[in-house]
């Protein structure tokens, strides 16, 4: 153990029996009624001509993150309750999801174009609001602890790919049984493996960079307080501006700018894409089909490799900024 004077200088180091016997002291508490009660610099002038400690070998970033996202997994498993939370929550959305949609929007003899973009939307925003609220509350909670284990070499960029190594594959689980209970429900349309394969891969990368964000947020903030009531403020954008409630093409121009920076917006774009809902509409029998097509004018029209190249370019720029944020805080 090491014991400071009230200087900063260091008075004792080395075991705790010997502190006591140093300090002429019954127990450990007292010996910060030895080191009040005592003139300035005494203890520290006592002990100054001991030698420090050597440093031990510094550990390579790999190995931080093997053991920080080993740890990470061992709080996670063993909080039992945030665990049901984490689990929990998506069964309660697909739950409600299942009672809001009727089957059958997707059939083409008789397609349903407004419920197909409700669909095609909610999908994308749940996978974005998972992500988003399983990143809020990881870093927030443990800056105390970061900041100590910084002064022995923690890297931060170890610390922040070990939250998100942990938190991804349970994304993965959420995200495919997302849309393998809504095609078992026939809210899905039945298609190939490779389309789902697009969507899931579309829905993994959107719940990615909604749990970068919230990274970022939970490096940003001071408290979990904080961090709750960030939350609305980071979804309501992410509900207006992505172009279901209203198309993009069709939106005021800074609207149409604000956008581009909405991950959820290239989410739902690519979701529309794999499922083909600009054949669907144009080729169905619903006559809102046609109209509401041309008001979402190209939305659907790129290939989903161009969605994905977006998430990715989101997930990047939120890692790498919570990474600053905590680099600059530590």
């Amino acid at each position: 153990m090491a014991v400071l004077a009230q200087d900063g200088g260091l008075a004792f180091y080395g075991e705790p029996d010997e502190a006591r016997e140093w300090f002429r002291a019954d127990r450990i508490e007292d010996i910060y009624l030895r080191l009040a009660e005592a003139e300035e610099h005494e203890w520290a002038g006592r002990f100054g001509a001991a030698p420090a400690p050597a440093p031990g070998p510094a550990i390579g970033a790999f190995r931080q993150w093997v053991l920080l996202t080993r740890r990470s997994l061992d709080l996670l498993t063993r909080n039992r309750l945030t665990l049901a939370v984490l689990l929990g929550s998506p069964l309660m959305v697909l739950a409600m999801f299942a009672v809001l949609f009727r089957p059958g929007a997707f059939s083409p003899e008789s397609p349903s174009p407004a419920a197909t973009v409700m669909i095609l939307f909610w999908i994308a925003f749940g996978g974005f609001f998972f992500g988003l609220t399983y990143g809020l509350l990881q870093i927030c909670n443990e800056l105390p602890v970061l900041r100590r284990e910084r002064l022995t070499g923690l890297r931060i960029t170890p610390y922040v790919l070990a939250k998100a190594t942990v938190l991804l594959p349970l994304l993965a689980v959420v995200d495919a049984l997302m849309l393998g209970v809504l095609r078992a429900l026939d809210r899905l349309p039945a298609m190939g493996w490779g389309t789902y394969g697009e969507l899931f891969v579309t829905l993994l990368l959107c719940s990615l960079a909604a749990l970068a964000l919230g990274l970022l947020v939970s490096a940003a903030v001071t408290d979990p307080a904080q961090a709750t009531m960030a939350l609305p403020m980071l979804c309501f954008p992410q509900v207006l501006f992505v172009g279901a409630i209203l198309p993009v093409p069709v939106m005021a121009a800074p609207g149409r700018w604000l956008s581009c920076a909405m991950s959820n917006r290239w989410a739902f774009e690519g979701l529309g894409h794999s499922l083909g809902v600009e054949r669907l509409w144009a080729t169905g029998r619903s006559p809102l089909g046609p109209p509401l097509l041309d008001s979402y004018g190209d939305t659907f029209s790129r290939a989903p490799v161009v969605d994905w190249a977006m998430l990715g370019g989101f997930t990047a720029l939120f890692l790498v900024g919570a990474c600053l944020v905590l680099t600059r805080r530590t």
